[in-house]
C-alpha cells in the first residue's frame, strides 16, 4: 500500500513497468522523464545489468487532485525482464500499488511476453497481491514496426492472448516515438489513485 507522511501531507504510490527484456520499458519510463521533466524530482536513477536495466524516478503527476487532502507522488519503476533476473523483481514489486505490462509486438516474442505475465502473477501471488485486483495496464509496443513489413503479432491476436481472461485497459503505442506513453501512464495512474482513495476510505 501506498506511504502516507503526515508531516508533509502527501501519499507516496509505486507504479512499475513490467514485461519480457527488450520490449521498451526503459524507452517509456525515458519517455516520461524527458516530457514531464518538470514534474520530476531529482533525477532518473540507473541501474544497470547484463542486456537489461533497472530504472527509477519520483513524479509529481499533476491534474489529478488530491486524495484526503494530500497531493500524490509516484515513484516509476522498470525491471529488468530477463528471467535470471527473479529476485530484482520480486524487490521492484514489493509494496506496488500499479502496474502497466509492456509487451513485444514482435511475432518472435510473444512466448517471452507470455512467460512475463506469468511470473508477474507469481511474484504477486507470493506477496499475498491478486493479479484480478491490482490496477493493470497492458501497453502492447512497437506497433510502429507494422510499417516496416516486420513480423508482428495482430493487435487482436495480441490481446486475446495476454488479456483475455483479465480484461483490463490496453494501449497500442510505440514508445520509441512516444506514441501511447501518456496514454498508458494516465490510465495507470487513474486507476491506482482510485483504489488508493478506496483503501484509504476504510480507515476514515
Amino acid at each position: 500500500m501506498a506511504n502516507f507522511n503526515s508531516k508533509e501531507r502527501t501519499i507516496e504510490c509505486k507504479i512499475v513497468y513490467y514485461g519480457p527484456g527488450r520490449g521498451g520499458k526503459t524507452t517509456n519510463l525515458k519517455c516520461i522523464f524527458d516530457r514531464f521533466r518538470k514534474n520530476t524530482i531529482g533525477e532518473m536513477v540507473s541501474i544497470d545489468t547484463k542486456g537489461d536495466r533497472t530504472l527509477f524516478f519520483d513524479f509529481l503527476p499533476l491534474g489529478l487532485g488530491k486524495i484526503h487532502g494530500c497531493d500524490v507522488k509516484v515513484k516509476l519503476f522498470t525491471v529488468p525482464g530477463q528471467p535470471k533476473y527473479i529476485s530484482t523483481r520480486k524487490m521492484v514489486l514489493k509494496n506496488v500499488d500499479g502496474i502497466v505490462f509492456v509487451a513485444d509486438s514482435l511475432k518472435a516474442r510473444q512466448k517471452e511476453n507470455i512467460w512475463a505475465l506469468k511470473d508477474l502473477e507469481q511474484n504477486l501471488n507470493e506477496q499475498a497481491i491478486d493479479i484480478n485486483k491490482i490496477p493493470l495496464i497492458f501497453q502492447y509496443n512497437k506497433r510502429d514496426l507494422e510499417a516496416e513489413n516486420i513480423p508482428m503479432i495482430p493487435l487482436k491476436a495480441m490481446n486475446h492472448d495476454l488479456n483475455n481472461k483479465l480484461k483490463v485497459p490496453f494501449f497500442s503505442a510505440s514508445a520509441v516515438k512516444g506514441k501511447g506513453v501518456n496514454d498508458t501512464l494516465k490510465s495507470c495512474l487513474k486507476l491506482t489513485l482510485k483504489k488508493l482513495h478506496q483503501e484509504l476510505s476504510c480507515f476514515n
